[in-house]
């Protein structure tokens, strides 16, 4: 980022946008810079005026048409700083706007560089070609490395392992680096070491200030889906995907998976499981909340969602519902002035380009509400197909429903359950077991198979009441998506002969 900020100087860019939280960082950023380039470096606030960041001299004009005047006065090759301007150009006064394009245009003579510091991008059509966008991305290994080696002077603490080191970065990414330096001092504060669990705790709560994305901590592994074995497989072949040896080996990085199918037959219960198959932080997006009212603040939205998924990297991203946050996106013209468009336009490209270890899975019930760029392949490496469980499937469901309510599973006929609750989803197995527990409960029993066979003459599974979707989804599926198990004939044919 410093050299790329350098170039542009060196260059003559007479505007700069830094987008940005992280104003203490961007200016260490700058100052760095200008001592390089033997430049002057002055920062400006509405409430501290101008002020020559070398020597501490305060030039007054508090006011953001004020310090515009003061620019054409200060010497050649300096970079003026304006901390949160971009809060003056969100419907500006006309005459700001004037003169920041005049000062733009004279500061090119003497080698004048303006920063505007904004946490979000805001300018008006009238400034868009006057400046230079630069994301600020959120720290990497090697700054979070040297917050911890600050953390480690002040507080007199002896250098860790680099195990250790390895796992405190790890659980620091995705933080600013304010951030991150307060999570190490709390760790040392509660625990009286660095300690990563507490660091990935701070950092849960922080990815989840924005409410776009949350931190997941997740126990779910593969044992505990029944069934999906072609969907296990192929996932299993990927664990190692984002591992040394397979970057050694010329490994392409996979991109994500797309599950359709049913609800309740284990999509999410899946997406949850992968992370634990990869060993890595699982991340949940609630596409729907990427879109808001004000004018660029959906795109700014998504930017901040992609730059915090690339900060944590190697992750899974769980988007659930895949359908409801990219709906409206087909008459987005007509309905919101093209906003949803632009931004499914951008998340689309981002899938397909994207070069960080971020693994897509995405789920969804109604595919007919899915774009169909978003279903061509190249977005995702495969698209699966999850139907309701076989006979087999329900078995294994059964079995591991009873154990996770700790009752033992060869008490009950698995077999004959299986049988009976033909046509029902893996959450409804679990509803039924847990009305049954009920039951049992209030007669203070064991739970047993009359138990549950006194709960299912009450049920109505899903596929009563869904069943012309359902046949409709199923339809759709054939030939365009993978099977997430293997179909009940060919399991058959390969009994036979083996």
């Amino acid at each position: 980022m410093r050299e790329k900020i350098t170039h542009y100087i060196r260059a003559g860019y007479a505007g700069l946008y830094l987008v940005s939280h992280e104003e203490q960082r961007v200016e260490a950023e700058l100052k760095a810079i200008v001592d390089a380039l033997k430049h002057r470096l002055y920062a400006w606030s509405a409430t501290a005026g101008l002020i020559d960041t070398a020597d501490g001299t305060a030039r007054g004009a508090q006011d953001p048409m004020e310090v515009l005047g003061l620019l054409a006065e200060l010497p050649d090759d300096s970079i003026v700083l304006l901390r949160d301007y971009h809060l003056f150009l969100d419907d500006p006064n006309p005459l700001l706007l004037r003169q920041l394009k005049d000062q733009l245009r004279a500061g090119k003579t003497k080698g004048h560089t303006v920063a505007v510091l904004g946490c979000r991008l805001q300018l008006p059509p009238e400034l868009e070609r006057e400046f230079i966008i630069v994301d600020f991305t959120l720290p990497g290994a090697e700054a979070l490395d040297e917050v911890l080696k600050g953390i480690l002077k002040s507080t007199g603490k002896k250098q860790p392992s680099p195990e250790t080191v390895a796992a405190l970065i790890d659980a620091a990414r995705g933080l600013t680096t304010t951030e991150a330096e307060d999570a190490f001092a709390l760790s040392v504060v509660e625990c009286g070491d660095l300690n990563p669990a507490v660091i990935a705790r701070e950092k849960a709560q922080a990815v989840k200030k924005n409410g776009l994305l949350e931190l997941i901590e997740t126990r779910e592994s593969l044992a505990s889906i029944g069934g999906l074995d072609l969907l296990k497989d192929w996932l299993l072949k990927r664990r190692e995907a984002f591992t040394p040896r397979a970057k050694e080996y010329g490994l392409p990085m996979p991109k994500g998976v797309l599950m359709l199918g049913i609800p309740g037959c284990g999509k999410s219960l899946t997406a949850k499981a992968t992370a634990s198959v990869f060993g890595v932080p699982l991340l949940r997006l609630d596409a729907g909340r990427i879109f808001a009212g004000l004018v660029g603040q959906s795109e700014s939205n998504l930017r901040a969602v992609i730059q915090t998924a690339e900060a944590i990297a190697p992750c899974v991203l769980w988007i659930d519902e895949l359908e409801k946050g990219f709906a409206g996106c087909r008459s987005s013209g007509s309905t919101d002035g093209g906003t949803s468009s632009r931004v499914f336009g951008s998340f689309i490209s981002w899938m397909q380009e994207k070069r960080s270890p971020v693994f897509i899975v995405a789920t969804a019930n109604d595919v007919s509400q899915l774009p169909p760029e978003m279903l061509r392949k190249g977005r995702w490496d495969e698209l699966f197909f999850v139907d309701l469980p076989t006979r087999d499937e329900r078995e294994a469901i059964w079995e591991i429903q009873i154990a996770k309510f700790n009752r033992d599973a060869e008490s009950f006929d698995l077999r004959q359950l299986a049988k009976v609750t033909d046509s029902f989803t893996g959450s409804e197995i679990e509803q039924v077991f847990i009305e049954a527990l009920y039951r049992a409960f209030e007669r203070e029993q064991e739970p047993a198979d009359l138990t549950i066979g006194e709960v299912l003459a009450d049920f109505v599974p899903l596929s009563k009441l869904m069943g012309e979707s359902m046949t409709a989804l199923r339809t759709w599926a054939k030939g365009r998506a993978r099977p997430a198990t293997t179909p009940p004939a060919e399991r058959s044919t390969r009994r036979i002969a083996a």
